[in-house]
């Protein structure tokens, strides 16, 4: 874990170099002030000389101001190196994400993945600062101090030796009785923005449901538990202090009754008295600076060890030795595919499938809810890997090809669309960012998304809220296909993507891809028969097999399943998942 963090210094090593240097010289300067008062008041006070309160006092200024300037330096190269850290630790979090598979995906939740990047490296930051700056301070303050108190008086410092053990030993169990709290704390942050996340996303289902005091009423539980869990840990923290203050006390009453008699038998001076209760402070107080310490990085623990997992995971798709970096056709070929999202040796979704899909050729897809057509088609674009079997592409397996290239020429769009905030010409250049605004409107007569964008004010210049909330489904459905268009794709495929929108102009779509892009090969996945009856030819699914193939008619005439969901949807009386359900 330490190794996996501290590669993310980078740049910032000098800065996590010299912080700890200038805390150190701080502290020098600071051990320094006390020795010199008591010269002050020893030679220059009681002997009454006035040369020598002005030149040790000139000396106690110049420390003061060198021990000021190092702390300010090291406050500054701390605070440098502790934020470019967290920004190294986002970034490069961020960076792993990007190449995560689907199946990577799927072993983290949106809201944890959040919590990482934000709460969880902020307590690292924080950690990190006080490393630097805090966990070099405190230990030689306390050893200098201990020194100097030693050489003023070994008998009374042996004090501040029996106070310093018997306080440790109090702190380690109440460190150990929080850190079990903390390692429990930060998880719960998962929960929380899970609840504001969904909440907010989809906060349109939640007015219409009147569920406002539903979702409030768990936002309060997740706040509840956190809040549970930090109070635990707190009342455990927050003996620190009065243990910390009625040690020093004691250690003050002794210190001063011990060495009021020692000044009485003259064997101790008033300002070594002085330097030695200053000592005091500067010792406890070093070792409460330890105790906290301590107890940060507790609570950074939990959040390190989570950032660890994601900047450890691998994806499990990557690119060969040798990849083939140009798809040459939209040929498409399952040779005894099997496929299951867990490799624990479960059932597969996906069983020995056969396919050939000619260049240029128009396919439909249709099947039940869960017969896996979302994950057939998956596997074309390699955004999961087969089980068994070998999907090829262009006459190449998938697995040959590298990754950016293949899915440059294999245009997805997903069941899930979505836009992202920004005009629609930005959306549509995620497609291609060289795209003139003439190939955009192109790609949006192609879709039949220009009827509507020409009537906004602003035209293709229109902003587009996150998730496309200022535009219907049905228009988000037209924008992503045109977007998908605009990479001239050797393969298309179209998941349940014109679900919401007219069957006017779902023909119509069907139609300016059979004349404008014959030769894309088009994979289309509907419930409606009237989406894909026009195809070349149509795959139905059921339980993750294929039970027919072939043209509109033949399935009409040769299969039980496809025919009773046309006469189902053409007689008005029903809906593929009812009458395969059926089936």
């Amino acid at each position: 874990m330490i190794k996996t963090l501290a590669a993310q210094i980078k740049e910032f090593k000098k800065a996590s170099v010299i912080t700890p240097v200038f805390m150190i010289l701080e502290v020098i300067f600071e051990t320094l002030i006390p020795f010199l008062m008591a010269s002050i008041i020893d030679d220059g006070v009681e002997a009454g000389n006035m040369r020598h309160i002005y030149v040790i006092g000139a000396f106690m200024i110049v420390a003061a101001l060198c021990g000021l300037l190092c702390g300010v330096m090291g406050g500054r190269f701390g605070a440098r190196a502790s934020t470019g850290f967290a920004r190294n630790l986002r970034q490069a979090m961020f960076e792993n994400i990007q190449t995560f598979s689907f199946s990577n995906l799927d072993k983290f939740s949106t809201a944890g993945l959040v919590t990482r990047l934000t709460t969880d490296v902020t307590n690292v930051q924080n950690a990190y600062q006080m490393l630097l700056r805090m966990a070099f301070r405190a230990p030689v303050s306390m050893i200098c101090a201990m020194t100097m108190a030693f050489m003023i008086n070994a008998r009374l410092a042996s004090v501040y030796l029996i106070a310093v053990c018997l306080l440790a030993v109090v702190l380690v169990f109440i460190i150990r009785g929080a850190m079990k709290y903390f390692q429990q704390a930060f998880p719960k942050y998962d929960a929380l923005n899970a609840s504001v996340q969904e909440n907010v996303s989809a906060i349109r289902v939640v007015k219409a449901y009147v569920r406002e005091d539903y979702e409030t009423d768990k936002l309060k539980k997740a706040s509840q538990a956190i809040y549970d869990i930090f109070t635990k840990a707190e009342s455990q923290v927050v003996l620190n202090m009065p243990v910390m203050q009625l040690t020093v006390y004691i250690c003050i009453m002794l210190i001063s009754w011990l060495g009021a008699k020692q000044i009485v038998n003259s064997t101790l001076t008033t300002g070594e008295l002085m330097s030695l209760l200053t000592y005091c402070m500067n010792i406890l107080s070093s070792l409460m600076m330890l105790s906290m310490i301590f107890v940060m990085l507790t609570m950074s623990e939990a959040s390190a060890e989570r950032i660890c997992e994601v900047l450890n995971e691998k994806s499990d798709l990557t690119n060969p030795e040798s990849p083939i970096y140009e798809v040459p056709n939209g040929e498409i070929v399952f040779e005894h595919v099997d496929f299951s999202y867990h490799k624990d040796g479960c059932k597969p979704i996906l069983q020995d499938i056969n396919l050939r899909i000619q260049p240029g050729e128009t396919v439909g897809i249709i099947g039940g809810t869960g017969s896996s057509k979302t994950s057939l088609v998956n596997l074309i674009s390699r955004l999961y890997d087969v089980t068994e079997g070998t999907v090829k592409v262009g006459g190449h397996d998938v697995r040959d090809y590298d990754m950016d290239s293949l899915r440059n020429q294999v245009a997805v769009v997903l069941q899930k669309n979505v836009l992202f905030s920004g005009t629609i010409l930005e959306n549509l250049r995620w497609g291609d960012g060289d795209a003139t605004e003439e190939e955009c409107r192109r790609a949006c007569r192609l879709a039949c998304a220009d009827e509507f964008v020409e009537k906004m004010p602003q035209g293709y210049h229109t902003f587009i809220e996150q998730g496309g909330a200022n535009v219907s489904g049905g228009q988000k459905q037209r924008l992503c296909i045109a977007r998908a268009l605009l990479k001239k794709p050797r393969v298309l495929i179209l998941d349940d993507s014109t679900s919401a929108v007219d069957t006017a102009t779902d023909a119509k779509i069907r139609k300016a891809f059979a004349e404008e892009i014959p030769d894309t090969t088009k994979l289309i996945i509907a419930q409606r028969i009237s989406s894909v009856q026009h195809a070349d030819h149509i795959i139905v699914l059921e339980n993750g097999q294929i039970n027919g193939y072939g043209t509109h008619e033949e399935l009409v005439e040769n299969n039980e399943i496809y025919r009773e969901v046309f006469e189902s949807q053409t007689g008005g009386s029903g809906d593929f998942d009812e009458k395969a359900g059926e089936a």
